[in-house]
């Protein structure tokens, strides 16, 4: 009698075990109905029960399917890891593989880049063109922009911190900038920890500006301590900054391309051709190189430079020096001789030599 009985138990485990197998296999392992890859977005808070509904309203699992596939989860007391977020479902997968990657956690990622050197409008329009970004702001101008990131009465330029934003699914325009803001204020405090004693810019503020000017004024990452050592000396000396970017800012949408000399003349305070001291504020978003060269400039005596080509600059200690500079890396060859005569009556010219 317990023979028999012994018998029969294991024939019925081995009946269970054969039935869950043939489920296993002909419902988990083969592929999901799908012609294409599929970006599945479980919202927080989901729960199992919900998703194999909306997979079933899909028509990505039928019913026997989708029993196995909570079976599984239940079984392996792994439903309540399913965690929130966009997923990449590709074509070929499994329930079982599909099981595994909401369990991941491997959600799928955006991005945004914001470049250093980039100004505020610039940025606005790569977010409002982000097809994984939700737009809240619409066409808000800047001061409703910045209220609606906490920060109002502020202006926006060289406030946000150029740098790759990765993000996921159900981000908003409001969430990268206020990101972005944060970065800008935490990168700044720290290189403002940085300046030395009796360093003559009085506010991290100051700091943004002339870094702004900086990063817009050459991309040589070794260059920019040398500028900003050229620009600090001017201050100090109560010299006109004389920058080209600041005239273009001031310029806007008016810019075509090409500074001329009746543009270095306009009444706009961001005009350092007219105007002594800093701009209102900065005219760009600097990055850490330009923040850093700015509190850590370049001793010497420069108080010139000019492009000579090749995203380099000549440095001068004197005006003249710096008028020959001009003539040799400015003036092109069809006008040199013109300039021969002058630039003659300074010793040791080398556009003469």
């Amino acid at each position: 009698m317990l023979r028999t009985l012994f018998l029969l138990f294991l024939l019925i485990i081995s009946a269970i075990g054969g039935s869950s197998y043939w489920i296993y296999k002909n419902y988990l392992t083969k592929p999901l109905p799908m012609f294409e890859d599929l970006r599945y977005v479980v919202k927080p808070n989901t729960n199992l029960r919900q998703i194999t509904i909306d997979l079933m309203d899909r028509e990505l699992m039928n019913y026997p399917t989708a029993l196995a596939w909570i079976s599984l989860a239940r079984f392996q007391k792994r439903a309540h890891l399913i965690k929130a977020g966009e997923y990449l479902i590709q074509v070929g997968t499994t329930p079982q593989q599909m099981l595994e990657i909401m369990i991941s956690g491997k959600i799928i990622s955006h991005k945004l880049t914001i470049p250093e050197g980039w100004t505020f409008k610039q940025i606005l329009t790569a977010i409002r063109g982000h097809p994984e970004i939700i737009q809240t702001l619409g066409n808000a101008d800047n001061k409703a922009i910045m209220a609606a990131i906490g920060h109002p009465n502020m202006y926006p330029e060289g406030r946000f911190y150029p740098d790759t934003y990765h993000f996921t699914t159900n981000t908003t325009d409001v969430m990268i900038l206020k990101r972005s803001y944060k970065m800008m204020e935490k990168v700044l405090a720290e290189v403002w920890k940085q300046r030395k004693e009796n360093f003559l810019l009085k506010t991290p503020y100051e700091v943004l500006i002339l870094a702004s000017i900086v990063e817009k004024e050459t991309a040589a990452v070794e260059e920019r301590p040398l500028i900003a050592g050229v620009f600090i000396r001017r201050l100090k000396e109560k010299m006109l900054l004389q920058t080209d970017p600041t005239v273009i800012y001031a310029l806007g949408e008016n810019f075509d391309g090409n500074l001329r000399r009746k543009d270095l003349k306009i009444n706009n305070p961001y005009n350092t051709y007219k105007y002594k001291g800093l701009p209102p504020t900065p005219i760009a978003m600097p990055g850490k190189a330009a923040l850093e060269a700015t509190v850590n400039p370049t001793g010497g005596e420069a108080l010139y430079f000019v492009a000579k080509g090749g995203g380099k600059h000549y440095f001068s200690v004197t005006l003249k020096e710096h008028e020959c500079a001009v003539i040799e890396f400015q003036i092109k060859n069809k006008n040199l001789q013109r300039y021969r005569s002058r630039c003659k009556k300074y010793p040791n010219c080398f556009a003469c030599s």
